[in-house]
């Protein structure tokens, strides 16, 4: 059965005639609570009775005017308007003429207190403006003013929290995701709501399931591939070999062999990047001395480098030699490998690598900087996906492997790994370790 959806439109704006509604609706029970507790204390009064009576009494020995002038005295005395009055036709109201002039004193009518004489008539009593029983109507304007302020903003409290708490929770939940916990889903408390955060929330979880499934089958693929490639390649390599041996042409076979390599270092590569990418951040970690890796590291390429017409320069600051990190030196040193063979790959002959290792705050950087073509801007944030390769201005070599592994290496790692063109042309790669002892 389809659950009933009520969209988010209706609910803010129910919410906000509600909020006002309630407004109105208690700003009337107020003012009303406020106009009979001044008539009650009125009514209180003592003495009231028998001015009425006194009033009564003149004005049939009298005249109406003693009556009026022997009212205007008390009421003077008492800061009340008092009035004698004949009920009409047996009505307990008052004449029109009255209630209209108790309306023209104020912007809201004040309740009179009436006190009943006999069958006949009446005594009318209300504050004198500013006096002591007046209620001011600027009092009413502020509480009306008040409540208003007071439930609009709770009702604007509300609808507030109700879009923007799922919505920063689905924000940080795919924060999470995207920094690598892949099991974080939107809650169901969320995903239940019958409106349309609720259908968002379950468009995302659902969204969030198949990426996650193409990923996984994506490792899993290269994974079962890359390991069923080895046994075939390292028959075929025995073969060449053997074919080699038994004079074949040295050339051809210099060729397959090579192609053999290519095709046996690229499984290798795969396979550590999946090895990489299982293992996250759960590695041995042992003191390790940075540029004590990146000096062997520079000991290994060098042949390449030579082999390249490239010349590689090693700048360090006195502080640096002695950072140690907590990590796993072979790994580590494979990441610094693959940065520094990705700039030796697209560094023209005659040019130069520069490796500059500093320390910072809490922090060791590693920068390694080429004299290449560079990348675009808009491909810096691909160099570091697997199986990307930014052809068309670095020459294309390579499977995209190298850097993926380096930026799974020292995210393992707790660090960073950023890519950025130089202003003198060439591609820099800056790797940023947390230190943990720094000697």
């Amino acid at each position: 059965m389809k659950r009933f959806m009520l969209p988010l439109f209706w609910r803010i704006f129910l919410s906000i005639w509600l909020a006002m509604a309630v407004t109105v609706i208690a700003s009337n029970l107020a003012t009303r609570y406020l106009l009979d507790r001044e008539r009650q204390s009125i009514e209180r009064q003592v003495g009231l009775q028998e001015i009425g009576a006194e009033a009564l009494d003149i004005r049939q020995r009298e005249s109406r005017g003693a009556a009026w002038r022997h009212l205007r005295g008390e009421g003077e005395r008492l800061d009340l308007h008092l009035m004698l009055i004949e009920k009409e036709q047996g009505h307990h109201r008052l004449p029109r003429g009255i209630r209209e002039r108790l309306k023209s004193s104020g912007w809201y009518s004040h309740k009179p207190a009436l006190i009943e004489l006999d069958d006949n008539y009446q005594l009318v009593a209300w504050p004198r403006m500013g006096g002591e029983g007046w209620l001011d109507p600027r009092l009413f304007r502020f509480v009306e003013m008040a409540l208003a302020f007071v439930l609009i903003s709770l009702a604007c409290w509300w609808i507030a929290r109700m879009v923007s708490r799922p919505l920063r929770h689905m924000e940080t939940t795919a924060r999470s995701i995207a920094g690598g916990d892949t099991q974080l889903r939107v809650p169901e408390r969320i995903a239940k709501r019958r409106d349309e955060v609720g259908q968002l929330a379950t468009a995302f979880n659902a969204m969030t399931d198949r990426l996650c499934q193409l990923l996984d089958r994506q490792n899993h693929l290269l994974r079962d591939i890359s390991h069923d490639l080895r046994t075939p390649l390292a028959r075929q390599r025995v073969a060449i070999e053997l074919a080699s041996d038994g004079g074949a042409d040295p050339e051809l076979m210099a060729s397959i062999l090579s192609q053999n390599e290519r095709l046996e270092a690229m499984t290798g590569q795969i396979l550590a990047l999946y090895r990489v990418s299982e293992r996250g951040g759960d590695i041995e970690r042992e003191p390790v001395k940075p540029l004590m890796l990146m000096n062997r590291v520079l000991r290994d390429g060098a042949d390449y480098a030579e082999h390249r017409g490239v010349d590689c320069k090693l700048t360090a600051s006195e502080d640096s030699k002695t950072a140690v990190v907590l990590g796993d030196a072979g790994l580590l040193q494979r990441a610094f490998d693959n940065v520094l063979q990705n700039a030796l790959d697209h560094t023209p002959p005659g040019k130069s690598v520069h490796i500059d290792v500093q320390r910072g705050d809490e922090q060791i950087r590693l920068t390694v900087a080429d004299e290449g073509p560079g990348v675009s801007d808009e491909l810096l944030g691909q160099l570091f996906e697997p199986f990307f390769r930014a052809d068309q201005s670095r020459g294309g070599k390579g499977w995209g492997l190298g850097l993926a592994i380096s930026r799974d290496i020292i995210n393992a790692h707790d660090g960073h790994i950023e890519a950025s063109n130089r202003v003198e042309g060439g591609l820099q790669v800056s790797i940023s370790l947390p230190v943990f002892i720094n000697g």
